[in-house]
């Protein structure tokens, strides 16, 4: 039965109407889906089917086109979708070109232009910092309050949840060891993020202001990025993270618009340091969202991270990112960073759940400091929406097999 009589609740209904991409049953073929419900919508045959001039943003194998059409086309798009899921006489057109999200398979969305990961979350820093700096005055970097710290990972290996992932191998150290050995990574990670997507470019040279945030980003999705937390040690001085991290960013199928989450916007926290007037937003709307995320490992909750805990904001990010000048591109995605809050059960990342494997979680399924062959790692999320509503953002899941040597999401 086609899902126009959602149940009360639903966080798939009409007020959220994520984008994805999917190949219906018994096809290899892809195109742009929205979810309704449990159903996908083959946005592009029900465009035009209706006659609507939106088919040349839809019918498409990726959301490409639709993210490079800008804000003002992203608005008018979404206010379509709407009246064909919720006027009777649209309903009937587009019914046979709704698929059960069952019977379909999902695809990476769009293709990752480049990638940009944050670390954004102060209790996440502060965290880090106790772990591996315990004698440092201030668990903080100097520069920590005065700009959002990222690095650049590997656009090529951003996949969508369901893709099969390599553990890593790669140069590993402990302070007993006499040398590095070479091997896969025992003590791979998860790291509890949300991502943002750039549609509108940007041109070299132009910096992009607080203000024009929206008119660049599309939306969000959820993302995971794996860390092999014994090779990132060894090798991250000076330049930082590379093999540690590169292997592979986990990305939920479904992108929400930022238009579906209006309702859950909030102020960030308070700052306490003068900005410099590029990422000073004090004048500017709310730039945090509250953004509900629980952290699953085999069935069992063992987190429940707050985003709206963040202490910088994704407009804040997107102005650092371009404040020399660096264009943007359709289809950048930047991480938001861990997202952990001040209690023990807000933490995004086992590495702060276990205190660095000190204090293993206790599981049904046995103690864990790090991931284990066998284990299933899910992280889902929603917010809040009007009346009461909630916005679902879906989930990015993952498992491990073959004697440690290869991981799953899906």
């Amino acid at each position: 039965m086609p899902p126009f009589d959602l149940p009360e609740g639903d966080p798939f209904g009409p007020h959220n109407l994520p984008y994805g991409v999917f190949s219906p049953v018994g096809s290899d073929e892809r195109t742009v889906g929205v979810r309704l419900g449990d159903h996908v919508l083959d946005a592009g045959a029900a465009a035009e089917a209706l006659g609507s001039p939106y088919v040349s943003l839809l019918a498409h194998p990726t959301l490409g086109p639709l993210l490079a059409a800008g804000h003002t086309a992203w608005s008018d798009v979404r206010r379509a979708l709407t009246a064909w899921v919720t006027v009777p006489s649209h309903q009937e057109t587009i019914t046979p070109y709704l698929h059960p999200l069952s019977s379909v398979t999902l695809h990476l969305p769009f293709e990752v232009a480049d990638y940009v990961d944050f670390y954004a979350s102060e209790n996440h820093a502060r965290n880090v910092g106790r772990i591996f700096r315990p004698d440092a005055p201030d668990p903080l970097t100097p520069n920590w309050k005065h700009l959002p710290i990222g690095y650049h990972g590997r656009a090529g290996t951003v996949v969508v949840s369901g893709t099969d992932v390599v553990r890593p191998s790669g140069q590993r150290k402990s302070p007993a060891d006499p040398a590095p050995v070479f091997g896969p990574s025992v003590r791979l990670d998860i790291e509890a993020e949300v991502g943002f997507v750039v549609g509108a470019p940007s041109a070299m040279g132009t910096p992009v202001p607080l203000a024009d945030f929206r008119e660049h980003v599309f939306g969000l999705c959820l993302l995971n990025d794996w860390s092999a937390r014994d090779i990132q040690a060894w090798e991250y001085v000076p330049l930082g993270p590379f093999l540690g991290k590169s292997f592979a960013t986990s990305v939920s199928a479904w992108i929400t618009p930022l238009d579906a989450l209006e309702d859950s916007r909030i102020a960030p926290p308070e700052r306490t340091h003068e900005l410099l007037p590029y990422l000073d937003d004090s004048a500017e709307e709310p730039g945090g969202y509250d953004l509900r995320i629980t952290v699953a490992i085999n069935g069992h909750t063992v987190s429940e991270p707050p985003f709206s805990t963040m202490y910088w904001t994704a407009a804040q990010q997107l102005a650092q990112m371009t404040a020399n000048g660096a264009s943007l591109r359709t289809g950048d995605l930047y991480g938001s960073g861990t997202v952990s809050g001040p209690l023990e059960r807000e933490r995004g990342s086992l590495l702060e759940l276990t205190w660095n494997g000190s204090d293993p979680l206790e599981l049904p399924s046995g103690k864990r400091t790090f991931l284990e062959d066998g284990d299933e790692v899910t992280l889902s999320a929603w917010a809040p929406g009007a009346d009461g509503t909630r916005v679902g953002l879906g989930e990015v899941t993952g498992g491990g097999w073959g004697g440690g040597v290869r991981w799953r999401s899906r």
